[in-house]
């Protein structure tokens, strides 16, 4: 928001970001978010397709309402890999956000438990997977998106 006698910068929540002062009006600008902004939790996070409320912006107000993984141990880790990728994004432009980076190091290490765990109950996802298998499981059925009953993770 621009600064003006009626409106201060400290007015604005984190759902309306920040622009420059003198931003020109002819250009266009992609607002910082607020510091500690609040954050989905990551199964929520991967439905909307954002981590951060302030940036959900659902295209003509149609947003996702389920997601068909969530409960599932694949779903856990998409969330977790999203949530990664999220944090990360805004580290771009938050480079000291120190919570926001303890975050994202947490994230990253549960991410790594998850797939380790995933790998072990359900084959590999990634050829690398298979270092350390006995055989080429590879094209073992069913392929990780083809699931047809909803397990519960664990």
């Amino acid at each position: 928001m621009i600064n003006t006698p009626e409106r201060n910068d400290t007015d604005c929540t984190y759902k309306q970001g920040t622009l420059p002062q003198c931003a020109p009006l002819s250009a266009v600008f992609i607002p910082y978010q607020q510091q500690d902004a609040p954050k989905y939790a990551n199964t929520e996070a991967l439905t909307r397709g954002t981590l951060f409320p302030g940036l959900d912006l659902p295209f003509m107000n149609v947003a996702n309402k389920n997601n068909p993984y969530a409960g599932t141990h694949l779903g856990d880790l998409m969330a977790l890999d999203f949530v990664m990728k999220e944090l990360n994004l805004y580290l771009d432009t938050h480079k000291d956000d120190a919570e926001a980076f303890a975050l994202l190091q947490s994230v990253i290490e549960l991410s790594r438990q998850a797939h380790a765990k995933y790998v072990k109950l359900h084959g590999p996802l990634m050829l690398k997977d298979l270092a350390g298998c006995d055989s080429y499981t590879w094209l073992h059925d069913p392929w990780p998106w083809e699931f047809s009953v909803c397990e519960v993770a664990d």
